[in-house]
């Protein structure tokens, strides 16, 4: 029988969530403790940084003084409550307070809706005025921009708070296997975990075959977001690691011939398990938020987050059970960094870089890994921090649903680079939902 895509209508209600005391981000709840932050103690850019395209012979100060009275819109995932009320209430004022920035979010269900739209407007000839100043990005929708020449560029490493960025740790400096080349700023890192409600399975599988297992002994308590979705993609690559007998032979660039032969493998696990899935698999769920839903409603023992942390914020925001814990499967589980990046059309460039540089600073990212904001990871070295500061990022609450992040770097495997994630993505679709 052909499947299809459970579809659900979501509305956005951004404004009413973010006016609800469980949304409110922690702002200054250690206001009184914290440190001078060192980007502002800097207040330039880091030694030897060449200025940005049409900046030449330009310091930050001037930046940021152009920066005054402009206006960003920031185009991002809008699917988590949490997320939204972080960017719309604590970045948003800081900015506004700070620098007389105004940042309006612009909530969108997948990266391709902005792709689209700069796209259509460089092939209209507008190089200017561009309706996008800044995006959240990472992989395979930042090599699409950058082959397209549609990004604003070198720019990321004269922001002060690039000082604080290991710039020599290859998860950063490589966008799923892509060099950023100062053409995005880092946002914030994550690790793929498995979250599973503790009350229901009291051991959780401890490899992608133990996992199968679990889900063909307990027919309908398992799904996974419809690829493209950017976690569900993780899931099936995960998946595919395993069928693959490693990630080994798939790193490098793309081979059709490698990927026919691991793929193989891959779909045929994965539609193995599909009749023991949520409503027999018929139907997946359409993106994270509804696994977010399927999870908190008890219809599913498990879920699944790119961010370790999100599980222990959705707990402490009520969502998920006390009970809710994280697991990382022992061969390990795939890490990358996100990033903001900068439309190459966009009139607000200078504003843009000021908002990419205070979402960089040891403030705003010690606010974002709170669990009760975001729980992110950090996409600063804290180690490259002043010893304050590092006391501060140390402290950080992370709950008993997020793993040490020893454990998580020991378990860290590699992201392939973008080609291989959108063959497996249609393959997926071909060879897995229209089956």
């Amino acid at each position: 029988m052909q499947k299809y895509l459970f579809v659900l209508l979501v509305f956005l209600l951004a404004a009413c969530a973010s006016a609800t005391g469980s949304g409110t981000p922690v702002v200054d709840e250690s206001a009184a403790g914290l440190p001078p932050s060192p980007a502002e103690a800097i207040a330039s850019a880091p030694d030897g940084a060449a200025p940005p395209p049409g900046y030449e012979g330009r310091t930050w100060a001037d930046i940021v003084a152009e920066a005054g009275g402009q206006s960003v819109d920031f185009y991002m995932w809008g699917g988590s409550e949490l997320i939204n009320t972080w960017v719309t209430e604590y970045v948003a004022g800081a900015v506004l307070e700070r620098y007389n920035i105004t940042l309006n979010m612009v909530p969108i269900s997948d990266a391709t809706e902005y792709v689209n739209k700069v796209l259509g407007e460089k092939e209209a000839g507008r190089s200017t005025g561009g309706t996008v100043d800044l995006v959240w990005v990472n992989g395979e929708n930042f090599r699409t921009m950058r082959q397209g020449d549609l990004l604003y560029g070198n720019w990321s490493q004269f922001l002060p708070g690039s000082a604080y960025v290991n710039w020599d740790d290859p998860s950063v400096a490589n966008d799923f296997g892509l060099p950023v080349e100062g053409y995005e700023s880092p946002y914030g890192k994550a690790q793929f975990v498995m979250i599973y409600d503790s009350a229901r399975v009291s051991e959780p599988p401890n490899d992608v075959a133990a996992l199968v297992e679990w889900i063909k002994a307990n027919p309908g308590q398992f799904s996974y977001a419809a690829p493209p979705d950017f976690t569900g993609s993780a899931f099936m690559r995960q998946v595919c690691y395993h069928a693959a007998g490693g990630y080994e032979t798939l790193l490098g660039e793309f081979d059709q011939a490698v990927f026919d032969e691991a793929s193989a493998a891959c779909w045929q696990l994965l539609n193995e398990i599909e009749p023991f899935l949520w409503r027999e698999g018929q139907t997946y769920p359409e993106n994270r938020t509804r696994m977010v839903d399927l999870f908190a409603n008890g219809e599913v023992s498990f879920d699944m987050a790119y961010n370790p942390a999100e599980a222990a914020s959705l707990v402490e925001n009520g969502r998920y059970p006390a009970t809710t814990r994280t697991f990382v499967f022992d061969s390990g589980t795939i890490a990358n960094t996100h990033y903001v990046a900068i439309p190459f059309n966009s009139d607000h460039k200078a504003a843009a870089m000021v908002v990419a540089d205070f979402l960089l600073s040891p403030e705003a990212q010690l606010s974002k890994a709170q669990p009760g904001n975001w729980g992110d990871l950090p996409a600063l070295d804290p180690a490259l921090l002043p010893a304050e500061w590092q006391g501060q990022f140390a402290a950080i609450p992370r709950g008993e649903a997020t793993l040490s992040a020893e454990e998580l770097a020991a378990h860290s495997l590699p992201e392939l680079q973008a080609p291989w994630i959108t063959a497996f993505e249609q393959g997926w679709e071909q060879e897995v939902l229209q089956r």
